[in-house]
């Protein structure tokens, strides 16, 4: 087995230089590039020894693609039993306007089947039936996972292990979790959550489109890289490219798709994303991440939360945060209202004070009790001022002296600290 260096200065530099380029094609919020990535579609069916699809449709988010992969489709194989419900008027209505809709023959709610409608319509504006059985068998295992998997064998027998793990920590890792671990999955489950029943089960279907963008970086970071020693990229990494032109060309200019044997649903990318600054989905006052139909996510922190507490947090009182029954809730509520606000007006239990700082303590019935120490810095502002601390310690602690040494991974007996700072 021959393997390939990939640690010397200068590819390092175009190793860093790759992985930006990828991270921003992952967390982009430009305008799809439409016709570049029908052009995708039909090169990564191509690639995969497919016809090309005779239809490619747009909507504007994921929960629109969805719900048209499970209509062209008629899938509803979710585990379990599916409840059953009547027919409501407006899927009574569909099934007389001759629209054989999953909604028609479920019997979901009146919002529901209004979705569904929608995206029948729409799907009729672009000239594909809105009939189940029009889009064929899901090919997304020729389109995105075979190819994958040809192409990591390759680069792999190339670089040997030692080599991949190099080139993907380089330029694989910090894209993957920024991109798929702190958007693409929070995402996913905010789908799962929010979409009816029988749409669920197509999300199985979906490939990542922009959010692909951590594997294609090291790829593509590969095959760009010359072989030194020849002066050219060796066969093998061109064929991993070849395999994957297609699926880049898509992560490059559009959001989610669908591929079907007749049918590829792609999607948009979203027109806002916002993060913290570890790279987590968080506002306070919009939804992190939204598309242009109106789906949005709303999340603090990484964490979704609901949309009507985006409201609530402007307007929140400590009664109304003692109220919240979800624990996860409450945290946000808290974290947005302040915690040494929070102490001082829901009346906190001073337990302690030493050189250290102020131990104070605030019970809920159904959660562990607020333990936090306020800790004052030694070293003065520029004004003169001295800034105050809140530090969240575990609910046994008994001294401040505890609480600080705590947060050092330290015991009270431990924790001498020879200057304060």
């Amino acid at each position: 087995m021959t393997t390939t260096p990939l640690t010397d200065e200068t590819s390092a530099a175009a190793l860093g230089a790759n992985a930006a380029k990828w991270l921003a094609a992952g967390l982009s919020t430009a305008p799809a590039d439409r016709a570049a990535a029908a052009d995708a579609v039909r090169l990564a069916y191509r690639c995969a020894g497919l016809p090309e699809p005779a239809h490619v449709v747009w909507f504007a988010s994921p929960a629109a693609g969805a719900r048209a992969a499970a209509l062209l489709t008629g899938r509803r194989d979710l585990p379990g039993p599916l409840p059953e419900r009547p027919m409501t008027t407006a899927a009574r209505r569909a099934a007389r306007a001759g629209l054989t809709l999953p909604t028609a023959r479920l019997g979901v709610t009146t919002t529901e089947a209004a979705g569904d409608l929608a995206v029948a319509e729409e799907l009729r504006a672009q000239g594909c039936p809105p009939v189940p059985g029009t889009a064929g068998v899901s090919v997304r295992a020729q389109v995105r996972t075979t190819p994958w998997a040809a192409a990591r064998a390759e680069v792999h027998e190339l670089l040997g292990p030692d080599g991949w793990a190099r080139l993907w920590a380089a330029c694989g890792a910090d894209v993957w979790r920024m991109v798929n671990d702190r958007v693409a999955t929070p995402l996913r489950t905010h789908l799962r959550n929010e979409l009816p029943t029988h749409v669920r089960a197509v999300l199985l279907d979906a490939v990542g489109g922009q959010h692909d963008a951590g594997w294609l970086a090291a790829f593509d970071a590969a095959a760009s890289r010359a072989d030194h020693s020849r002066g050219e990229t060796p066969a093998a990494v061109l064929a991993a490219a070849q395999r994957l032109a297609g699926l880049a060309g898509l992560a490059r200019s559009a959001g989610w798709w669908w591929p079907y044997a007749n049918v590829a649903i792609l999607t948009d990318r979203p027109d806002e994303l916002h993060r913290d600054n570890v790279g987590r989905l968080h506002a306070a006052q919009t939804p992190a991440l939204h598309y242009s139909d109106g789906f949005a996510l709303h999340a603090w922190r990484g964490m979704p939360i609901p949309s009507d507490l985006v409201d609530r947090l402007a307007h929140l009182t400590h009664a109304q945060i003692a109220a919240e029954r979800n624990a996860e809730l409450r945290r946000v509520m808290l974290e947005h209202f302040g915690y040494e606000r929070y102490l001082r007006e829901a009346g906190a239990r001073r337990l302690g004070a030493d050189a250290c700082g102020v131990l104070w303590q605030l019970t809920f019935a159904d959660d562990e009790p607020l333990t936090m120490v306020e800790v004052v810095n030694s070293t003065p502002e520029p004004d003169g001022t001295s800034r105050v601390y809140w530090l969240r310690v575990p609910p046994t602690t008994r001294t401040p002296r505890a609480g600080v040494a705590w947060t050092f991974g330290l015991t009270e007996e431990e924790y001498q600290p020879l200057v304060q700072t």
